[in-house]
């Protein structure tokens, strides 16, 4: 095997992260990798109209907006699943 420049054990900052794994290639480092599990929280964007639209009728009856969309899907998807 050739030799390898050592993996930094912290970057001290992306752009650092970026620059080392631009000029060294992952498959020279494979037997030093592990599996790793993580959440993603994904925050999906709403237009700012129908945003206001949603508060607005969320407030009319005293939910949150995320209450209120949850259940707006919930009502959809087992619309959908009873065809």
């Amino acid at each position: 095997m050739p030799k390898r420049d050592p993996i930094p054990e912290n970057f001290a900052s992306i752009e650092e992260a970026a620059d080392f794994w631009e000029t060294h290639s992952l498959a020279d480092y494979w037997d030093v990798t592990k599996e790793v599990h993580f959440d993603v929280n994904l925050k999906p964007r709403i237009d700012e109209d129908i945003l206001q639209k949603v508060k607005k009728i969320a407030s009319q009856n005293g939910v949150s907006v995320e209450t209120l969309i949850n259940q707006w899907l919930k009502e959809k998807i087992e619309t959908y699943a009873t065809r």
